[in-house]
């Protein structure tokens, strides 16, 4: 489980490890947070960086499968700093792809982004859409999903992709519902407004059983 110390990926590691699954977590810790795994002592953490290929293989090593949730969820830095979503998304991705194929791991699971769909013509969004991101973000999303294919392709992965949206949820520290709980928390007897007031925006809630 890359990424295992993040939001999204703690919560699955909770389920993974309740269902009895030996798990080994790789996270640099850029965005993940140790204390999200504070009430684990059934999982195997290693601290490290996928943007070294030597991290990426011994991470992989000796694994049935791969849960792929590692990324710089932080759109904004795509007007700043571009570089960070290529080298932190992309590149990551790529070493992983390469450790599992030359350790013979053959499913991944990857945690993408709605945003691969850049502004869609409809709502609600067929997967089938049309991918045209709008942010770099979104562009490293859509280049993990094609490297994927090819490798799946190329030598035999079973692989899928997940189009999350504003997941929203415990351990949240990021994002625009996280903003807003922060606004509200400092002033709530005032809500601000972004543009008209009349855009519409989709979550995805985290149930935790």
């Amino acid at each position: 489980m890359t990424g295992g110390a993040g939001f999204i990926g703690s919560h699955l590691v909770d389920r993974l490890a309740t269902e009895g699954h030996q798990i080994r977590i790789k996270d640099n810790l850029s965005n993940g947070r140790l204390e999200n795994l504070a009430h684990r002592r059934d999982v195997e953490v290693i601290i490290g960086d996928l943007k070294n290929p030597q991290d990426a293989r011994k991470a992989v090593r000796g694994v049935d499968a791969v849960f792929h949730f590692a990324a710089n969820p932080e759109v904004r830095v795509s007007t700043t700093n571009p570089d960070i979503h290529f080298n932190e998304n992309v590149v990551a991705a790529f070493n992983l792809l390469e450790a599992m194929r030359k350790n013979v791991v053959g499913q991944l699971v990857f945690a993408s982004s709605s945003s691969v769909y850049g502004e869609p013509d409809e709502i609600p969004i067929d997967e089938n859409a049309p991918l045209r991101p709008v942010s770099v973000y979104g562009a490293s999303k859509a280049a993990c999903e094609n490297l994927i294919h090819a490798y799946a392709k190329l030598y035999g992965f079973r692989a899928v992709a997940l189009r999350y949206a504003n997941v929203m949820g415990p351990r949240l520290r990021h994002g625009v519902i996280w903003d807003l709980i922060n606004k509200l928390k400092k002033n709530p007897h005032e809500l601000e407004i972004l543009g008209d007031g009349k855009k519409i925006r989709r979550y995805i809630t985290l149930l935790i059983r």
